[in-house]
């Protein structure tokens, strides 16, 4: 089966909604939690290790949501949307690979910042590559990720994990 390699905005709201994957399986979150505008490149294979890898950017408008409160006077993006959307590209890049379930963050390893988006940056770029792939009864990602803004690099998360469950209901 041919799958897409990249993905538009509205193909991301199609799969926010549950209308990419079936009823039941992975969904994005819709905005304002969706923390990316478009998949530029969706591969499984290549990347770092050779298990397959995901691109995806965010273009950075003084408006958006997180700036007004986080913090006034002092805007920045909070680190944790960041790392949430390199969690959202990994359940994304398990469904796209036709894992089954709901989408669920089990974690990370080590995360580094070392740098911060404010208003007057342009463009945020992520990148993960994928590590290990489980697509048995237990479906998880293990993968590492990098963002970066004005194509400077400022987050590195180590193994982070996503899995994919048919019930969330124990979870």
């Amino acid at each position: 089966m041919t799958r897409p390699s990249a993905f538009s905005y509205e193909d991301l709201l199609r799969c926010s909604r549950g209308e990419m994957f079936g009823p039941g399986n992975a969904q994005l979150p819709m905005p304002p939690m969706l923390m990316f505008d478009r998949i530029t490149h969706i591969s499984n294979e290549g990347g770092a290790f050779g298990k397959g890898e995901i691109t995806a950017e965010m273009e950075i408008k003084p408006d958006l949501w997180f700036f007004d409160c986080h913090f006034p006077g002092d805007p920045v993006m909070p680190g944790c949307l960041g790392l949430d959307a390199m969690w959202q590209l990994l359940g994304f890049y398990l469904a796209w690979r036709g894992g089954p379930g709901h989408g669920r963050a089990l974690g990370s390893g080590e995360v580094k910042f070392t740098g911060q988006v404010t208003p007057k940056n342009k463009l945020v770029t992520y990148h993960i590559d994928l590590k290990r792939v489980i697509m048995r009864k237990l479906v998880m990602g293990i993968a590492d990720g990098m963002m970066a803004v004005d194509g400077r690099e400022i987050y590195l998360a180590k193994d982070l994990r996503v899995g994919l469950f048919i019930s969330t209901e124990a979870f």
